[in-house]
């Protein structure tokens, strides 16, 4: 495990950085500590590495939590296409080092080749292309792009100040009948905080994600930071409503 400052310190990730990460839920840490220390195993930095070569590619924060999300993220061909474009930069690199070498021996040819980065734009652009191709179709998908486009960092701190609250309140409802009214009317809320911050969240979009709250680990550690068990409760919780709101 290792602390904010290590993961810093090895990847060049600022600890603000890696806090903002946490908070979107783009990358959550392994645990937290009764303390409130941020710790990052094997699988988180793995994660990580995978959002710096996305990063790489030019995508958003929020076309990269996407796609991370999406069950179909082929992570192989990331590495392949991600391969292909660093070798590319560095003979390019290579190109211009020789173009210097020459010129500090005197060489007067004028050679604007090694200049052209061309190659690595279409590279970039192709594989942005086929990856939203494949997984950037789904209305959800455009739309929170479209909404996150348009954010600064002090709407989404506003915004995850109120998803950190709506977690709140379904932590304080542990113990509680997860069909109950007091529980139902936190997962009103919360299904209209994502429509209106990120994409129309349907009940069968709703649904999905409370099966995602409890089957992927990364997810449930982050949510159960507001008290164990939080997590189970909103999968419930969710699949109450959904099942109440389609008779």
């Amino acid at each position: 495990m290792k602390t904010v400052r290590e993961v810093s310190k090895l990847t060049g990730v600022s600890p603000r950085t890696l806090h903002y990460y946490h908070q979107i839920g783009l990358l959550p840490p392994t645990r937290m500590t009764e303390s409130g220390y941020r710790l990052y195993g094997e699988d988180a930095l793995a994660r990580l590495q995978q959002i710096l070569f996305l990063k790489e590619l030019d995508f958003s924060l929020e076309e990269i939590a996407a796609l991370l999300r999406h069950p179909d993220y082929d992570r192989q061909a990331l590495l392949q296409r991600q391969q292909q474009l660093l070798t590319l930069k560095r003979d390019r690199l290579n190109g211009l080092i020789r173009l210097l070498d020459a010129m500090m021996k005197g060489e007067t040819t004028v050679q604007f080749e090694p200049f052209d980065k061309s190659k690595i734009d279409e590279i970039q652009q192709q594989y942005a292309q086929e990856v939203k191709e494949r997984w950037g179709d789904t209305p959800a998908y455009a739309q929170s792009r479209q909404k996150a486009a348009g954010y600064g960092d002090a709407q989404w701190a506003a915004i995850t100040a109120q998803a950190n609250a709506i977690f709140q309140d379904f932590a304080a409802h542990r113990g509680d009948d997860p069909a109950g009214e007091a529980v139902q009317d936190v997962v009103a809320r919360w299904q209209a905080h994502i429509t209106r911050y990120h994409y129309a969240c349907s009940n069968e979009i709703l649904g999905c994600l409370g099966q995602m709250y409890v089957q992927d680990a990364r997810f449930t550690d982050n949510i159960d930071q507001f008290g164990e068990g939080t997590a189970q409760l909103m999968c419930d919780a969710i699949a109450a409503y959904c099942a109440s709101n389609t008779r």
